[in-house]
């Protein structure tokens, strides 16, 4: 995450490697692409890897765009201009992929089975997209439903506390003792007290992530400026117009900042909880696998698991940008 006031004085000097050799930057991303796919074939594996002429096809098409897209820039500037961006990250990971395939599949450098190659991986998605996928629709699911109800009721805590000074004297001192608890504290309380191990990890994963979004939403409604309630009162606003109208709108901003913790914290418990309790999801794909020894599907989940983070974090921010548009590029994703 970066924000507004961490980019450089001049923006344009951001990107100024991309527009000042596009070409360039694009043709060294595809040397290094291309060892990438020469490294596949021109050496014998070591061990038996069935995806290999995939990843070799792969790397070279992949070079093969990064050299031609700057090319067409005039026709497809966006394409070119998106090369020249990440065209330092393409050059890293082409590299990157090499020397791993040199280390691993070609010379052995890398013991097996802790560091399998990356056509290791490529062959674990095409065996096991199925199982994969259900497993990820699991962990999302898991997710959602627990973050939902914590997000929810943290929210209408939040409220309460912020709004109510009898809500504040009840529920405050419950949140000061059992909020700065971890939620894996009471996994013994939970997979005991709850009738399944699913039902015990959405308490979980909800008690962690209610926490942040209550004391976040509490600070924002506690913070609103008096003077919105006085003009608001003077126009005839009742308490609930004072609520739903003012204090929630101003809050929003913390709210926001309460969701984007609470998320991360969501991920943190969700693992916990399948590697523990769950039947079904990446974590417990990831324990079945490091039992067997597999771990090529270790680091293929690991790959699924930090892309559905990501794409959480980034569908909550279209969301923020969407509500709060006059805050809109403040803070970047």
């Amino acid at each position: 995450m970066r924000t507004a006031t961490s980019a450089p004085a001049d923006p344009a000097a951001a990107q100024q490697p991309g527009r000042r050799s596009p070409i360039l930057i694009g043709l060294a991303a595809a040397l290094a692409w291309s060892a990438a796919a020469i490294s596949a074939v021109a050496w014998a594996d070591v061990g038996d890897w069935v995806e290999t002429g995939s990843f070799a096809v792969g790397t070279a098409i992949l070079a093969a765009t990064c050299a031609v897209l700057p090319l067409l820039g005039r026709w497809l500037p966006r394409g070119a201009a998106r090369i020249g961006q990440a065209g330092p990250w393409l050059i890293v990971s082409g590299l990157f992929l090499t020397a791993w395939q040199l280390g691993s599949a070609k010379f052995g450098w890398l013991p097996l089975p802790f560091f399998p190659p990356p056509q290791a991986l490529l062959e674990v998605y095409v065996d096991d997209f199925a199982p994969l996928g259900q497993h990820l629709l699991a962990s999302a699911r898991l997710l959602i439903t627990g973050f939902g109800l914590g997000a929810g009721f943290g929210f209408l805590a939040g409220v309460a506390i912020g709004w109510s000074r009898r809500a504040g004297y009840w529920v405050h001192p419950v949140l000061r003792f059992i909020g700065p608890l971890p939620a894996t504290a009471w996994l013994p309380i939970a997979f005991f007290a709850f009738p399944s191990s699913w039902s015990a990890s959405v308490f979980l994963i909800a008690l962690a992530s209610g926490f942040p979004v209550t004391v976040l939403t509490w600070s924002g409604v506690a913070s609103v400026n008096g003077a919105y309630y006085d003009v608001a009162r003077t126009l005839g606003a009742k308490p609930s117009f004072l609520i739903l109208r003012v204090a929630i709108p101003a809050a929003l901003p913390h709210v926001f900042v309460g969701l984007f913790m609470a998320l991360g914290t969501s991920f943190s418990v969700l693992m916990v909880a399948e590697l523990i309790g769950v039947k079904a999801g990446i974590g417990f794909y990831m324990q079945w696998a490091q039992g067997w020894a597999s771990y090529g599907n270790v680091y293929a989940a690991l790959v699924v698991l930090a892309l559905l983070c990501s794409g959480s974090i980034t569908l909550l921010f279209k969301i923020r940008d969407r509500v709060l548009s006059w805050q809109k590029g403040l803070v970047a994703w």
